[in-house]
């Protein structure tokens, strides 16, 4: 009848090692998710729309772009490498959730180097999973919980949005009866 559930998922894959980007590409392609690859975490921020100023002072602060066309196709999960030239992984995962526009994106992180501190502080800092490489299908297979869990959260998000917006478009209006007479104030 058509694509899979799954194919309205998207997933940011980050990776500098080609032959790892394209192996995560093709896997969660073969699971019917829509694919945007890059390689470096530089390039997902600006893809997500912020920019990577590592002379920001205020790092909580993320800036965004002036221009800022967020980009067209929604992105439900990100999946990056660790070990990166420039910002790693962890770096990525930390600006994300430092956004307070991208901080529900559930983000997963994965390494060919199995340190256990390494593991823990990603998870510490909001990384929904940590994998090794080489990633597996069903490593992939994990990967849908977290980003219904992350659609939950912003379609929450957008029904408390809609509930304030429809507060403040519609003034509060009180009715008053005097003799039978309806008096709006």
């Amino acid at each position: 009848m058509g694509l899979s559930a799954e194919a309205q998922f998207h997933v940011l894959a980050v990776d500098d090692s080609v032959i790892d980007r394209k192996l995560i590409e093709r896997l969660l392609k073969t699971s019917s998710y829509q694919v945007t690859a890059v390689d470096s975490g530089s390039k997902a921020l600006e893809f997500l729309g912020l920019h990577d100023q590592d002379d920001q002072i205020d790092a909580d602060i993320p800036s965004l772009s002036p221009d800022n066309h967020q980009q067209d196709v929604e992105v439900n999960l990100i999946i990056t490498d660790y070990c990166m030239p420039g910002m790693t992984g962890y770096d990525l995962l930390r600006k994300i959730k430092e956004s307070h526009v991208l901080k529900d994106i559930p983000v997963v992180i994965m390494s060919s180097e199995n340190e256990p501190s390494r593991i823990n502080r990603c998870l510490e800092e909001g990384a929904e999973e940590f994998f090794l490489k080489p990633v597996q299908l069903s490593d992939v297979n994990k990967l849908k919980p977290h980003m219904l869990k992350g659609r939950a959260m912003e379609d929450q998000s957008n029904i408390n949005k809609r509930k304030v917006m429809e507060q403040t478009q519609t003034p509060e209006r009180t009715r008053t009866k005097y003799n039978d007479l309806e008096v709006t104030s």
